[in-house]
């Protein structure tokens, strides 16, 4: 291709330029450009006897065909225009050639960099219509127009593609890729698999999210059960043929998200948002949109294999174990049974959290609302209530709720686990008749073939004996399966059944029964439970929304650190003054306490005698000890204290003091007539007390391996 050389050209070009190489770029849109428009890409490769008229020798001429078959809608994946850059940049180039500016590029921020580069290198462009130099303002203003002009073009060409697919859409007759269990037959219709086995195992997996409640539990029970997933083959030599694959999250992710199987026709539930993309990945930045926002939903267009319904439970099942601060989060194996179900009471109904005893080993844990301090850094928690005492309420409301319904949650119980088996065992029979029907049919083809066609029937005799094979495994797997858990509930199961769900609380408590089930129940049944600490007492208010929005109100019962933070406190001590006036023992006045249902600040639902005597030295009143040795407020003279003395004067405990002693943090000597404790401590040894006795429980835990850490690093590795 010569074309015409205008004289305006030829002024153009320069021996710097001929010295330089000539590249001939070649580009299509796509491969079925490539296979269809042959004329358009012989005259691109015809742009050699273009550059060659303009004065470049042929040995200097280089054609880069490398982005044939690739869009020029960015520059990111085209090699062949990244290279042409590199050679521009690098001053190797005095010309570009090419059959239009569209080839070089569709967007105008790669084609103004190619003129800002081919401008500093003293690179020209040419095309048919002639040559330019990015240097002149007048070629670089019709070249910047020229680029503009196909970037319009690309984009009325997608907006009409565009239009013309959503109205396609808006009648329900564009065609969409169909997720497992769904075939579209040669006349364009839309059915359900007629593999049978297929449409059992899509069913499973809504089945089983319905009985469990999480992604990660349904996955875990179709691996277990070695539930392969029906996927057609898109590509390859099996293209349109039924492929089994193991499940995966992303997959059942995927059809539990999708409402094409609730029945809906669906176009536009991912959109592109250019701020969400990146660099280099052309394919990020899709958003999938809530359903109100899809750009076409026809329902009722394809076939269903769940309700209307039933899809949006499962859509807000899935948004509730996501794990947000606007969700509960799926049920976890922690101790806290309430975890995701409480709001604070105080601050405006936020959700608490749960927090772990770690030196417990999960055993103790509470609920802390801490909202203000996590959002704004400023006040400290808003409550913290202890988790088992928590726990034990509402599990009492629990029980006490659904007791009246034992026999009928024991005939559900039986038929769920009767359903489970015999779908279970379905899946296995299909399984094994379809390794049967397999073997059966490479038998015919072996048999089909002429035995002198040694080449063929050697690999036919292999596929006969592999099918065989898979046949037999598949027979022994549900032998096994049958012979673990066969198809129909036993009557000593059925028994035992029965007589756990008569009996709730032994079920809720049974050893069987784990944190995450007991979870899953309580989020069944209840929609949130709201709690706030009266004060600084022990008594909490809680108010438990049930599902459906009826509403319970009641009062658990919180242990706390102190006697001054029982809401009966004042009864307590008037009471307590009241029996020491009547000579009654440290132990007659615990059982008087219980009798009268008092309780003690601490975890221990009893008084004992040693609660009592701290109860009155902290009061100042004298209970006589059972062995008449009682010193408690004898005058041991300056500077010096019985054990009680000490520990009422640090509000501490007696044991605590004693622990002291023996550790030697105390100065102290036995009384050798009442053989008991004698402590020395004068007022800066009685300061230096009350300082230890302010440090955090576990301090000293703390520092001794702290001192045990600094020990070995000092004495080093051990040869």
């Amino acid at each position: 291709m010569t074309g015409v050389v205008w004289s305006g050209s030829m002024q153009r070009i320069r021996a710097e330029h001929t010295d330089r190489e000539a590249i001939v770029y070649v580009r299509q849109s796509s491969r079925q450009q490539v296979l269809e428009h042959t004329e358009s890409t012989r005259l691109q490769y015809g742009l050699v006897e273009r550059a060659a008229a303009l004065g470049w020798p042929r040995s200097r001429i280089t054609v880069i065909d490398d982005d044939l078959g690739v869009s020029a809608a960015m520059a990111d994946a085209r090699l062949g225009f990244q290279k042409l850059v590199t050679e521009v940049t690098m001053g190797r180039v005095g010309l570009v050639v090419g059959i239009e500016m569209s080839r070089l590029a569709r967007t105008g921020r790669d084609w103004h960099q190619l003129l800002e580069l081919c401008t500093l290198s003293g690179t020209l462009l040419a095309d048919p219509d002639g040559v330019y130099d990015p240097s002149f303002y007048n070629d670089r203003l019709l070249l910047g127009l020229k680029g503009t002009m196909s970037e319009a073009e690309l984009y009325l060409i997608r907006q009409r593609m565009y239009t013309g697919r959503l109205a396609k859409a808006e009648r329900g007759e564009l065609v969409l890729q169909l997720p497992i269990g769904f075939v579209r037959r040669p006349s364009g219709q839309v059915v359900q698999e007629p593999d049978e086995q297929a449409r059992a195992v899509v069913a499973a997996v809504f089945d089983s999210f319905d009985r469990f409640g999480t992604l990660n539990a349904v996955l875990r029970y179709l691996a277990d059960n070695q539930v392969l997933l029906p996927v057609r083959a898109r590509t390859g030599v099996n293209k349109g043929e039924i492929e089994w694959r193991r499940p995966t999250r992303e997959t059942l992710q995927i059809m539990l998200h999708n409402p094409a199987y609730a029945g809906f026709y669906a176009y536009g539930r991912r959109r592109v948002e250019a701020r969400r993309k990146k660099p280099g990945r052309p394919a990020t930045g899709r958003v999938v949109r809530e359903m109100g926002d899809y750009l076409v939903l026809l329902p009722g267009r394809l076939p269903a294999y769940i309700s209307v319904e039933r899809y949006e439970a499962n859509l807000a099942r899935l948004a509730a174990n996501r794990q947000v601060a606007a969700a509960p989060g799926a049920p976890r194996a922690g101790a806290g049974l309430l975890a995701g179900l409480l709001c604070c009471g105080i601050c405006g109904g936020h959700r608490m959290t749960v927090q772990y005893n770690a030196r417990s080993n999960n055993a103790g844990h509470g609920y802390t609302c801490g909202y203000e301090q996590i959002n704004f850094g400023t006040g400290g928690r808003c409550q913290h209530v202890a988790g088992h005492a928590l726990d034990r309420y509402v599990t009492e409301q629990v029980l006490a709720a659904i007791s009246p319904a034992g026999l009928e949650a024991s005939l559900a119980a039986v038929h769920h686990a009767e359903a489970e088996r015999a779908e279970l065992d379905a899946l296995w029979r299909q399984r094994v008749e379809r390794a049967a029907y397999n073997a059966e049919r490479t038998r015919r083809q072996y048999q089909l073939v002429e035995p002198e066609n040694r080449l063929v029937v050697r690999q036919l005799e292999r596929d006969w004996e592999a099918a065989l094979a898979e046949k037999e495994r598949a027979e022994a797997d549900y032998r096994r399966f049958r012979e673990s858990r066969p198809a129909a509930v036993t009557q000593a199961e059925r028994a035992k059944i029965l007589a756990l769900t008569a009996d709730l609380p032994a079920l809720w408590h049974a050893p069987s029964t784990s944190d995450a089930d007991r979870k899953q129940l309580l989020r069944i049944l209840i929609e949130k439970i709201t709690v706030a600490v009266l004060g600084n007492s022990e008594r909490v208010a809680v108010t438990i929304t049930w599902a459906g929005g009826h509403q319970t109100s009641g009062t658990a019962i919180r242990p706390v650190a102190r006697f001054d933070q029982l809401s009966y406190y004042p009864q307590l001590t008037a009471r307590l003054s009241e029996l020491i006036a009547d000579g009654a023992s440290a132990q007659r006045i615990a059982d008087t306490f219980n009798a009268e249902e008092l309780r003690p600040p601490k975890r221990t639902a009893r008084f004992g005698p040693g609660q009592i005597r701290t109860l009155a030295r902290d009061l100042g009143l004298n209970i006589p000890h059972p062995r008449g040795t009682d010193n408690t407020l004898r005058d041991l003279g300056e500077h010096r204290w019985s054990v009680a003395q000490l520990a009422t004067e640090l509000r501490m405990s007696v044991h605590t003091v004693y622990t002291w002693i023996y550790r030697g943090w105390v100065t102290a000597n036995k009384d050798p007539v009442g053989n008991y404790w004698v402590i020395h401590a004068n007022p800066a040894e009685l300061a230096q007390l009350r300082e230890r006795r302010s440090r955090p429980p576990g301090y000293y835990t703390q520092q001794a391996w702290a001192t045990k850490a600094a020990q070995a690093l000092k004495k080093g590795p051990e040869k």
